[in-house]
């Protein structure tokens, strides 16, 4: 599995370490994981909007079973 390195601000860290206080994940890798796959899952089934608020055609940047950074 590709490792990636982001930034985050502190208050997103905060709520990923409250999660894996409170049992939800066993550890702040996996919560990032179940996370950011359940963001790309909405983004896809919603998909992107254009300036007017309806959905763009392409769904995620001509890509559908993946998502490109």
């Amino acid at each position: 599995m590709p490792t990636v390195e982001v930034n985050i601000p502190d208050h997103i860290e905060m709520q990923i370490a409250q999660f894996v206080e409170q049992g939800e994940f066993v550890s702040q890798e996996e919560a990032v994981e179940q996370l950011l796959s359940a963001g790309i899952r909405a983004y896809k089934t919603s998909g992107p909007v254009d300036e007017d608020g309806s959905l763009e055609d392409e769904g995620m940047m001509g890509h559908d079973d993946e998502y490109v950074f």
